[in-house]
């Protein structure tokens, strides 16, 4: 048996995201997001500590924030993207996986120009950086990639995540990609999960918290957590690990 950890959109320089404790700012009553970075922080420090051993770890996109041009950079505790690159890193190594795959996220967050998750890939010496990727663990096969789209509409979530399923069925089809048993993708920032017998698709929770963006523009749930997969002899089980937002109760104003 061998086990599988998936986390992604860890956003690492945003304000409400996955921060190591040696980034983490001291605590001050004007910033409220500093409790969101503990928690984040701990959450996940102790889940990977429960999860141990950690056979390969897939790092499914958006390690870092990037330049957070369309808040002006409002919301970094962090700008610089070498730095949130070092961020990440310590992130990952968090997880001591024997093998460490990084799959590459959103230009917006980790660069149009330049790719700074290839910065991250190499600074934990990673096993592979792609953009679309397989992985066969015991003989089960699962297909990464970060993007998925989205729905304003609960029972519509799982439209996208079963239309790139198909996707793989006719590629495989062809002889061209490998036929997948889990299909796993990432950016739409909860945690859902469609299938049947010959496959599973899986969308992922994210490591960050609250943005500008989401509050102003979005709708639906968002999950924080992480994904882990158990596989042995072309068998597999998975498991979801979300953090408990009742910390983060909304309150109405009383008038």
């Amino acid at each position: 048996m061998k086990r599988l950890v998936v986390i992604s959109d860890l956003h690492c320089g945003h304000r409400s995201a996955l921060t190591p404790p040696d980034w983490q700012r001291e605590y001050r009553n004007a910033d409220k997001y500093a409790r969101v970075r503990e928690k984040l922080w701990t959450f996940y420090a102790d889940t990977l500590a429960a999860l141990q051993p950690i056979d390969c770890l897939v790092v499914n996109g958006d390690a870092i924030d990037g330049k957070g041009e369309r808040s002006g950079g409002t919301e970094l505790i962090e700008a610089d993207r070498t730095e949130q690159a070092k961020m990440a890193a310590t992130c990952i190594r968090e997880a001591k996986a024997k093998k460490i795959y990084v799959i590459a996220g959103t230009p917006y967050h980790t660069g149009r120009e330049d790719d700074f998750e290839s910065v991250v890939a190499e600074l934990v010496n990673a096993d592979h950086f792609g953009n679309h990727e397989w992985v066969d663990c015991e003989g089960v096969i699962l297909d990464f990639k970060h993007k998925v789209g989205g729905s304003v509409i609960p029972h519509g979530r799982y439209t996208a995540i079963q239309r790139a399923a198909l996707w793989n069925t006719i590629w495989a089809d062809r002889s061209i990609q490998p036929r997948a048993n889990i299909l796993i993708r990432s950016h739409v920032h909860f945690y859902g999960y469609s299938g049947d017998v010959n496959r599973l698709a899986i969308t992922t929770p994210a490591l960050q918290a609250w943005t500008k963006f989401g509050s102003k523009e979005c709708e639906g749930t968002n999950d924080i957590g992480i994904i882990s997969i158990d596989c042995d002899k072309g068998r597999y089980s998975w498991q979801p690990h979300i953090l408990d937002l009742q910390w983060a109760k909304v309150r109405p104003f009383k008038v």
